[in-house]
Order: structure tokens, then sequence, then C-alpha cells
């Protein structure tokens, strides 16, 4: 993987979008939330005691809020690109004063080499333009033993979107993703030992386009590759694209499948 999966993208809209969607993220984010659930549970058959955690694009906070009552005795870090997410974790007033904040890019993490134990990111590496430059720093900031525990999306992400827009014109209108094999193989280029790759599927239904459409743009899950289309879609053009994703309908719902990969891997002492 040298990145080209998802190179293009317009990482700064991707900023701006999040940050945007800060206040009504939560309640929108249904998929998001059930992963992280996931993610956390995996958490369980591994042997760590870290002192330090970081939750690398921490969104809103709540994978942090879970990481700290998981490792009561460790310093949890939430961090993130977007300020105004950041700014949502900090308005958790129960508890935000003892969870320092940072705002920082995953290619350029503001942490220490061999500072922490535990980089733990959830649904953040997709919207990366250079995902083997995260990869080398979640190495650098590790300390040996120290673990990477992740989720992204895969190339079957919203195939059905995908689809259905490909008849209107030639222009990306979803973001593509890299796949577990070309993440696994950078884990390695990176420094990491023993990846630990798999992939689940989420389907979730909608009554037409719009709906899924209104949840993209509520969780700030733009389309935000450099060559997407500046101006808004036609009506004829959008009226093609809900005729093609009509094919799609399935008991009378439309699917939006999600494929996330989850990976774990360890900084091992020779690297």
């Amino acid at each position: 993987m040298n990145g080209h999966i998802t190179a293009g993208l317009d990482v700064r809209a991707a900023w701006r979008a999040f940050s945007r969607a800060s206040h009504d993220y939560d309640r929108t984010a249904v998929l998001q939330h059930e992963v992280r659930r996931e993610l956390l549970s995996r958490l369980d058959v591994v042997r760590l005691a870290p002192a330090v955690v970081v939750d690398v694009g921490s969104g809103t906070g709540l994978g942090t809020l879970a990481l700290e009552r998981r490792f009561p005795n460790a310093k949890v870090i939430a961090l993130d690109a977007a300020h105004g997410m950041l700014l949502a974790v900090r308005a958790r007033r129960r508890w935000w004063r003892r969870v320092p904040c940072l705002r920082g890019d995953a290619t350029a993490l503001p942490l220490a080499s061999a500072s922490v134990d535990l980089v733990f990111s959830n649904l953040m590496l997709q919207w990366c333009p250079d995902p083997q430059a995260v990869f080398a720093e979640f190495h650098r900031v590790l300390r040996p033993g120290g673990l990477l525990h992740f989720t992204t999306f895969g190339p079957d992400t919203l195939c059905e979107l995908r689809r259905a827009f490909a008849t209107a014109d030639g222009l990306p209108h979803v973001n593509a993703f890299a796949d577990m094999h070309e993440l696994g193989d950078g884990l390695v280029r990176a420094g990491f030992a023993e990846p630990v790759m798999d992939v689940d599927r989420h389907v979730h239904r909608y009554t037409d386009a719009v709906g899924l459409m209104r949840d993209l743009k509520a969780i700030g899950a733009h389309n935000v590759a450099s060559r997407r289309s500046r101006g808004l879609m036609g009506r004829g053009r959008w009226r093609t694209v809900q005729t093609a994703y009509e094919r799609e309908r399935h008991d009378g719902l439309l699917p939006a499948t999600w494929e996330v990969v989850y990976g774990h891997a360890w900084r091992s002492a020779a690297t």
C-alpha cells in the first residue's frame, strides 16, 4: 500500500465537514457507535496495562471515555484534526477536565516518539490521503510492545451508491478505500509485527436515497475527493442517480453497505 487508493482526498475539506457535523454527530453516527463498541470488545482478549492511551480521531469523545473507564490507571488522550469535534469532547463536562485534548494530523502526531502504549483509532484512517504515512506515525509514537488497534472502511463501502452515481457522470462521488490486504502489507512495511486483519459488513436500509445522503451529511461523511464536482448536481443527473439506485431495492428498502476493516498489530522491540 503506497497511499494511491485514497490519494486525492481533500483532507482539509474533511476536517471542516466533521467540525460542522460535531453538534449532531452522535445522533446520526449509528454505524460508528456499533463499530466502536465492537473494536472496544476486541480488547478483551488482549493482555495490556497501558500507561498512555491515545484515541486518534476521537470524534466527540465517546470512545475516549470508554477507554478511560477500561484503563482507569492510564492517561487517555483525545486527538482529532477537527476543532469542532474536540469542542464536543470538552462539552462532556462530567469528565473532560481529566482528559487531555490535542488537535493534530494523523500524519504528524503531536506526540513524542515511543511515548504511547495503545493507539486506538475508530474509522479515522479512511479520511487520510496517505495511510502509509499514518502507520509510520503510529509506529513512531508507540513504545516497544505497544499496540495499534483500529478500524477503517474497505472498498465495498457504499458500493450501491457508487454504482448509482457512475450512471450519471465519470466524477468520483464516493471516496475510494484501501482493502484489507493492502492495509496489512502497509503495517508490515511500517515495522509492525503480527498484524491481524479481518472484515465485517454492515448493511443499513433506507426508504429512499435522500435519507442516506442526509445521514452522510449529518455525520460529516462528505465526498472529499479532490476531483469531486464543486457545484450542485443538477436535477436531471440526480434523477438518474435515484433511478439507478432503485435497481438495488430489496424487500422494499434501499441497502447501503459498509465494509469495515478491523486491524491490530504490535510495535515489536526489534523495530
